[in-house]
């Protein structure tokens, strides 16, 4: 676990700026780390936890386009190693953030009982994010509005709350 402690903590580029040379040799050296099954290699995490979004989308589009996969389906060698899982995680959140939060959010709602600590994780540190755009992806995913679903799912000042987060002033 302390491996994937740079991916949350690093200093992250956030410019547009993309270096193909460097997504060419990087998504290479990706699949030959990945290959090798060598998953907490130095120069993995590295990637994974400092390119900017552009250039960790640039690399993992040669990677598609070089080796013929998406990188997740190759981080899929042991589904049930929770290593490669949060790796997958990890990219699926650099990719399309919004998607994997719209996830999250699915996920803590539909089941038996609400799991209010993702619900909340989600929604009060997206808040001034991206919330929106999760929530359109909520909306488009499940054919519901977010707020219709926690409204349901939730009740009391804790619906309200979240209600407010999502920007409800009625809440």
């Amino acid at each position: 676990m302390l491996h994937l402690l740079p991916l949350v903590s690093s200093y992250r580029y956030e410019g547009d700026e993309v270096n193909m040379t460097l997504a060419k040799t990087e998504a290479k050296l990706l699949h030959e780390k990945i290959s090798k099954k060598a998953y907490n290699d130095d120069d993995l995490i590295r990637i994974l936890a400092t390119r900017s979004k552009a250039q960790i989308n640039a690399t993992l589009n040669h990677y598609k386009n070089e080796f013929g996969k998406d990188i997740n389906k190759d981080l899929k060698a042991d589904p049930k190693d929770e290593f490669l899982a949060l790796l997958r995680a990890t990219v699926k959140c650099l990719i399309r953030p919004e998607k994997y939060f719209e996830k999250i959010v699915r996920l803590a709602i539909n089941k038996r009982g609400t799991d209010e600590g993702a619900l909340t994780r989600v929604v009060a540190t997206r808040a001034e994010v991206d919330l929106k755009i999760i929530a359109d992806e909520y909306q488009r995913r499940n054919s519901v509005p977010l707020e219709r679903a926690i409204a349901k799912d939730t009740t009391g000042d804790y619906e309200k709350m979240l209600l407010a987060l999502l920007g409800h002033d009625d809440a």
